[in-house]
């Protein structure tokens, strides 16, 4: 008697939550919306970031990294043009800046030695020198005037001085000179090599290891694959009714399935030939796409308006197999599953259909798994007995 009480409470318990979740499903109207026109436009994949790399000295490829596909960090060396002509000029610079160097520390010591001991002694001294000016002006001057030699000597002795201390300016010169061409030379060989400005693969490569290149010549194509975008033209018209970081469903070659794309960048300019305005679209890093592949983005057309389109909540949907199906309530107030054929989302809870049901119908939501035509609100779960009902 115990175990009879037993499972009459639990299929009293069954009962009462099959009676909860018929009562959670409602018959609803279907209802319809007036949407906004649509427009598809094509457009191209591409990396987030994209740079070709070209050379900037002549000569011959001695080194590129890898092949197309390879990934490198930003700092890797992609590609190098021999520097060896570079290299020697950079030693002969170094040798012309040692000997302007010596240059300078000689010139420096003849000045100090014509301020120490002039070549040209007189009894007077340049202003400033030994002496000081004043007693120069009472005393030594005027003795040099009256022997009459100060005028000569004076003269003579701050050109000396003149001479010397133009020795250290062109010295100076000099230094500075070979200095510049040996930074010169120096940007010329960090030219040579071509480095990774970003994390990213080589997209395409335009030249092998022996080609002889020239300056502007492009070397190989880099790009950033991380994120990728599509880049679509988009005619003026259609420009107006996006803005940054609205999302439009977006269809690639490797599935039909859309995937939402976020507009990342507007161009400020339209081509005034083709009248349309560049614009790209941030793609999801799961999307199934790569730099080169067509694509389509639906973009809103507030020029055309569609006709009553059909919406239903998500919850309504029953999946029959792998296709959608809906409980629609016929003229006898019984239920038949119907399929249907599914659009894009409104939002998290709603669904447009596209086929399948007809403004005006009604259909059941939120109903209990495992239904079939025939079910309705109120009735118990398919598989659990009714109230009415005793289990043997």
């Amino acid at each position: 008697m115990a175990a009879i009480g037993w499972m009459r409470a639990l299929w009293a318990a069954a009962a009462l939550g099959a009676a909860g979740a018929a009562l959670a499903a409602q018959i609803i109207p279907v209802q319809t919306l007036q949407l906004q026109g649509t427009t598809t436009i094509g457009g191209t994949v591409v990396p987030y970031k994209e740079v070709t790399l070209s050379a900037q000295i002549p000569g011959r490829v001695v080194y590129l990294a890898g092949d197309v596909g390879d990934h490198f960090k930003a700092g890797e060396v992609l590609a190098a043009i021999d520097d060896s002509e570079l290299q020697a000029k950079r030693r002969q610079v170094l040798a012309q800046l040692q000997n302007a160097q010596a240059a300078l520390q000689n010139s420096y010591v003849q000045y100090g030695r014509e301020i120490v001991a002039p070549r040209t002694r007189s009894l007077t001294a340049a202003p400033g020198m030994g002496l000081p000016n004043m007693f120069d002006q009472m005393f030594t001057r005027n003795m040099a005037d009256a022997l009459g030699v100060g005028a000569d000597t004076t003269v003579e002795r701050w050109a000396d001085l003149q001479r010397s201390r133009i020795g250290v300016n062109q010295a100076q010169a000099q230094v500075l000179q070979a200095q510049s061409q040996l930074e010169e030379i120096d940007a010329s060989i960090r030219d040579a090599r071509s480095i990774a400005p970003f994390d990213g693969v080589i997209l395409k490569k335009f030249v092998e290891v022996g080609d002889t290149v020239q300056p502007g010549q492009p070397l190989l194509k880099f790009g950033h694959v991380k994120y990728l975008r599509i880049q679509a033209d988009v005619p003026v018209s259609l420009v107006r009714f996006l803005r940054i970081g609205q999302f439009v469903p977006a269809y690639l070659d490797t599935a039909r399935t859309p995937v939402q794309a976020r507009v990342s960048q507007i161009y400020p300019q339209a081509d005034p030939n083709q009248h349309t305005v560049t614009v790209k679209f941030d793609l999801p890093r799961s999307a199934p796409a790569a730099p080169g592949m067509y694509a389509e983005v639906v973009l809103p057309d507030g020029s055309t308006q569609k006709g009553p389109t059909v919406v239903i909540p998500t919850s309504a949907i029953i999946r029959a197999g792998s296709l959608p199906a809906v409980l629609v309530v016929n003229e006898n107030n019984t239920s038949e599953l119907r399929l249907i054929r599914l659009g894009s989302k409104l939002g998290q809870h709603h669904v447009i259909v596209l086929s399948g049901l007809r403004p005006g119908e009604r259909i059941i939501d939120s109903p209990p798994p495992g239904v079939s035509s025939g079910w309705m609100p109120g009735q118990p779960e398919p598989g659990v007995a009714g109230m009415g009902e005793s289990p043997r």
